[in-house]
């Protein structure tokens, strides 16, 4: 038997007091929604999967957001400074998310309600309070800012993050001191030291569970200031007069180019603490913690762990390739009818091909289906190195393993200049190449450059897929010189898709016109269902 570190008895211990906050509390009156009704606002949900699709772990939250700004969306800015809102927002929003299947039916306790709408009260007082919107310089970014870290805090309320929380704690306690950054790095005031700490903090959320900008700012501004949740009046007072440059500093925070080193290295690593979650997932927790001081055991449990997991992963990349394929597959029809052939019958004066027209839909689709058939699974190296990396957390150890983030070379501009040659000569080559060969097959101009744009798309989500493959993977990745070349060619087509793909979230009109047309007389509908049937079963009742 070995001696386990304290961290990881810390860790056990949090394990535990997750498991003891899933048990029904006796007593408790819990929120019910109609079952039918939910039904079809489930139903509703999967179809606004497809019209604006995300990551799974980050659609509750997206469904979050959409909702708080659709209630929000007349509030008066410039009335009481109150703490009252003048309205109740939590219940009706927190129905909508139960029948919606974001939160299962009868496990949320109906305290949650005047939990929410105080935290919604707070938000709305910082918001009216803040200097920058008196003087009217709060603008509509910082607005949704506010609302999606607002809809972070909820969902934490609802559904409280013990056990993620409690492994990024766990992975910032050891990577804070194998962690070691160049003195470079200071000297050449790239980062400051009092920040170090900061940007693996980052590092670990979006490397153990790919958190997203919402609730990393969030995690960060909890971090920074520990009093946020429980804020009293005068500190909230004291954070409506801060809250612009708190989201400033935020948003620095977030862009500092020397983030990705520590994310390469937090990424690389996090294997092992995924599976030490796993493993204190289990039922039999007490178990489970005596296995952990024998070696034999604890590597039975890791490669158990792993296996699941990766199939786990192959089933996530799977519903991920179909779902992005999908939702870039609708909107591809839709760019069709709204662009080709309508530009075709007014300016090109041409007669449609509706073979071309029926390739113009599925080479996209091919495409992707070919990024995500050729993801190779992690090696048996790989489940080898992982079973010692997750030991060496485990276990005490005299001697720790250092990752040393280096500050990057100098270039002269010579070499800049050769680069950059390089790199736009082989934009050049690809962007020509993919023109060329529709242009070769009679495609108009215009369904050429579409086609260009959500070929990006499309290649820019499944090489996003193909990195997520590599989740699991701690060996390095040999790259032969095919990979260098379809990296110099792919590379700058997937540049644009990422490009598009953000600008396609601020600008998405098909989920406009979900949010303005069908979102609020949807969720009256489904109301109206909801208190129908209850009154149906309240006749019942009657009938004796």
């Amino acid at each position: 038997m070995q001696e386990i570190t304290q961290a990881t008895k810390e860790l056990i211990a949090k394990y535990s007091s997750w498991k003891a906050s899933l048990r029904p509390k006796e007593g408790v009156s819990t929120i019910h929604v109609d079952e039918v009704a939910s039904k079809v606002a489930a139903l509703y949900e999967q179809i606004r999967t497809v019209v604006d699709w995300q990551e799974e772990h980050l659609m509750r939250r997206s469904a979050v957001i959409r909702k708080l700004k659709m209630r929000l969306a007349d509030l008066d800015l410039k009335s009481s400074n109150e703490f009252s809102v003048g309205q109740e927002i939590a219940e009706p929003l927190i129905f909508e998310l139960i029948r919606g299947g974001h939160f299962p039916n009868d496990t949320i306790g109906e305290i949650k309600i005047q939990e929410v709408q105080k935290i919604i009260n707070k938000y709305i007082f910082i918001l009216k309070n803040s200097p920058e919107n008196e003087n009217g310089k709060a603008g509509l970014q910082f607005f949704n800012w506010l609302i999606e870290i607002l809809a972070c805090e909820i969902e934490e309320c609802l559904a409280p993050a013990i056990r993620e929380t409690a492994l990024i704690d766990y992975m910032f306690s050891a990577m804070k001191e194998r962690i070691k950054v160049s003195e470079r790095i200071f000297a050449l005031n790239i980062l400051k030291k009092e920040d170090t700490d900061l940007q693996i903090y980052i590092a670990i959320q979006q490397a153990l569970f790919k958190f997203d900008k919402p609730i990393t700012s969030y995690n960060l501004i909890k971090y920074k200031y520990p009093v946020w949740k429980n804020a009293d009046k005068e500190t909230i007072i004291k954070i409506s007069e801060n809250i612009f440059k708190i989201w400033n500093k935020i948003e620095k925070d977030l862009a500092q180019p020397i983030l990705k080193k520590f994310y390469t290295v937090c990424e690389k690593y996090d294997t092992p603490y995924l599976l030490i979650g796993d493993i204190l997932s289990t039922e039999n927790l007490q178990e489970i913690t005596k296995e952990l001081s024998m070696p034999e055991k604890l590597e039975a449990l890791i490669r158990t762990n792993y296996k699941t997991r990766l199939s786990t992963l192959k089933a996530r990349l799977k519903r991920a390739a179909i779902y992005s394929t999908i939702s870039i597959f609708v909107t591809k029809i839709l760019s069709l009818l709204a662009l080709e052939v309508i530009v075709a019958k007014l300016f090109l004066k041409g007669d449609l091909n509706y073979i071309l027209l029926l390739f113009d839909i599925l080479i996209p689709t091919v495409l992707m289906f070919i990024l995500v058939a050729t993801i190779k699974p992690p090696s048996e190296k790989n489940l080898t190195i992982v079973v010692m990396e997750t030991m060496k957390i485990i276990f005490k150890k005299e001697k720790q393993d250092v990752y040393e983030i280096k500050a990057p070379k100098n270039r002269g501009s010579f070499t800049k200049f050769i680069v950059s040659f390089f790199y736009l000569t082989g934009t050049f080559i690809s962007f020509g190449l993919v023109f060329w060969i529709f242009y070769s097959f009679k495609f108009p101009i215009t369904s050429i450059i579409i086609n260009i744009l959500f070929i990006a798309l499309i290649l820019f989500a499944g090489m996003a897929i193909r990195t997520r493959s590599r989740e699991l993977s701690v060996e390095d990745e040999n790259e032969g010189f095919l990979s260098f070349i379809s990296d110099i060619l792919l590379l700058p087509i997937a540049g644009l898709g990422r490009w598009m793909s953000k600008k396609w979230k601020k600008y998405n009109a098909f989920a406009a016109f979900f949010n303005a047309l069908i979102d609020m007389p949807f969720s009256v509908f489904i109301e109206f269902i909801e208190k129908w049937r209850y009154f149906i079963k309240e006749k019942k009742e009657d009938i004796r």
